[in-house]
């Protein structure tokens, strides 16, 4: 640590909408945060891209804006510790300039190319059986055939644009790219570079490359990072990045991790089988586990955890919140002639206040939140949301109440195969994420689930304050445990026996939308 008085880190957390910059003790308590935000480009044929330089802009400008609000803090920052958003890849040239936007986890365009890596005249599951063995020994996983992993993002500058893949001279998760920017260091995490499916995750603790799998993917190795754990320091800040940024030059960049990753430490659910469910524009149920094991079936693994020498398992449903901003962009204030008012600032609160005032099961309306595919616990890109059981009689406020329940109902699907995973029930679950600050979600989620839900405090700061831990951790002022116990938990949502033969009726009704009409959804999505 520079010196006795640095006690504080700033914990930068991309997400899909935007940057939250926090500065925090090395504990992981919340001070204060600044939120900034960066536009989505949605392309054609599953594209998902945003450009990397609107990152860096709006995280200066979020970081000026928080320091300026705290001048007296500004000595007492020791590191800085990122964790963003996973499953994206940025293409680099020597000097660290991006060569083009970043691909996110929503792209799906490299779906196309997998066969030609994982396929062949014989099939399990869409995979040659010998490769698919390789893969699963030796990663735990394999590349998802949705075409969102990483490596499947390579894969398509490699087919459909090889001017940039060969001028790139490495590509980069997102986190990756944030602490290039801060440091000029390339460098992955042993966790954040999992989705390339190129590395030997056997020995937790040796996480290395393995040249079988560079072969079998057709990736150079050179135009892949080198590895470190999430808790090593990567090096000082640079200098003029500090001066831009109003941070100590001192300052040491810590080499952080994915959001998912942040999450399982900021929910407080550090140890073994201790259940998080993430509510954000995506979701995810997840827990530490003391194996290395693989559901292909269902899309999920136990993998390498931001926690050295540890294992998490990993899932994601694609739009949780996501789900309500595309009612609230693209149905109930869709720019167009019919828009007659701007949206209002506390929108998501009056959704929340609707919701409540419609009874459990939304009058029979049920939502199906598969709006940009489906990877857990179906890996189905091709999956599509809708309303269903609509009539005459129902209204606005059954729509909205059947969105929130939608995303319960997803939650619901993945929890039966999660605990089929690790062999047992949870007895409760801690819940993080923008959406868990919403009590009536949060209470749907325990009427749905059955499962008692424990709000966390700020539950909105979880990512933040799981990098923030991150580097307590790495500069040797806490550990994970400690932290762990200090997580504070708001309140309790316990489930209500009277709604429990309802929803065990409609979610049956919401697994049978999906069998029923995937042929169909394949179909269409294949035209439009």
């Amino acid at each position: 640590m520079s010196n006795s008085k640095s006690q504080l880190v700033l914990a930068i957390d991309l997400g899909t909408s935007g940057p939250k910059v926090a500065v925090a003790s090395l504990a992981g308590k919340i001070i204060d945060a600044e939120i900034g935000s960066t536009p989505i480009l949605l392309l054609p044929d599953g594209g998902a891209e945003q450009d990397p330089r609107s990152w860096w802009a709006a995280i200066k400008e979020a970081t000026r804006t928080l320091l300026t609000r705290h001048p007296d803090l500004i000595d007492g920052i020791a590191a800085v510790c990122c964790t963003t958003q996973w499953s994206g890849t940025v293409p680099v040239d020597r000097t660290g300039t991006s060569l083009a936007n970043a691909i996110i986890w929503m792209d799906a365009r490299g779906a196309r190319y997998l066969p030609k890596i994982v396929g062949g005249s014989v099939q399990v599951a869409g995979y040659r059986p010998d490769k698919l063995w390789k893969w699963l020994r030796l990663t735990g996983g394999a590349p998802s055939h949705s075409g969102k992993d990483s490596i499947a993002h390579i894969l398509y500058l490699k087919e459909e644009q090889p001017d940039l893949y060969n001028a790139a001279y490495k590509f980069l998760e997102p986190k990756d790219y944030l602490n290039l920017c801060l440091t000029g260091r390339f460098a992955a995490s042993y966790e954040s570079i999992t989705l390339h499916w190129v590395t030997d995750n056997r020995d937790i603790n040796n996480i290395i490359y393995s040249d079988q799998l560079l072969k079998m993917a057709g990736i150079d190795r050179q135009k892949l990072p080198d590895l470190k754990q999430s808790t090593a320091t990567l090096g000082p800040i640079l200098p003029e990045v500090a001066h831009e940024l109003g941070l100590p030059p001192q300052t040491q960049v810590i080499m952080g991790t994915p959001d998912m990753h942040s999450a399982a430490i900021g929910s407080g659910s550090i140890q073994d089988y201790e259940a998080h469910l993430y509510i954000g524009t995506s979701s995810w149920l997840s827990c530490h586990v003391p194996f290395k094991k693989t559901d292909i079936a269902h899309n999920m693994a136990s993998l390498p955890s931001a926690i050295p020498g540890r294992y998490f398992i990993v899932n994601e449903q694609e739009t949780a919140g996501a789900s309500l901003r595309y009612l609230k962009e693209n149905i109930l204030y869709h720019q167009d002639v019919l828009q007659r008012e701007t949206i209002p600032e506390d929108i998501y609160q009056v959704f929340d206040h609707i919701a409540a005032q419609v009874p459990a099961g939304s009058n029979g309306v049920i939502f199906t939140p598969w709006l940009n595919g489906e990877r857990t616990p179906v890996d189905d890109h091709k999956a599509r949301g809708g309303f269903f059981n609509l009539s005459l009689h129902h209204t606005r406020p059954d729509l909205i109440r059947a969105v929130f329940e939608g995303v319960a109902f997803n939650s619901r699907w993945l929890l039966h195969h999660v605990e089929k995973f690790i062999k047992r029930p949870f007895p409760a679950i801690n819940i993080v994420g923008g959406g868990a600050k919403s009590d009536i979600w949060c209470q749907i989620h325990a009427d749905v689930l059955n499962k008692p839900i424990r709000q966390v405090k700020d539950p909105l700061q979880a990512n933040t304050r799981g990098a923030a831990i991150l580097a307590g951790v790495a500069l040797g002022a806490t550990t994970f445990a400690e932290a762990a116990n200090k997580t504070e938990i708001k309140q309790e949502f316990t489930p209500n026996p009277a709604n429990r033969e309802l929803y065990d009726s409609l979610f049956d009704s919401f697994l049978a939308i999906y069998k029923r009409n995937k042929k169909i959804h394949a179909r269409l999505s294949e035209r439009f």
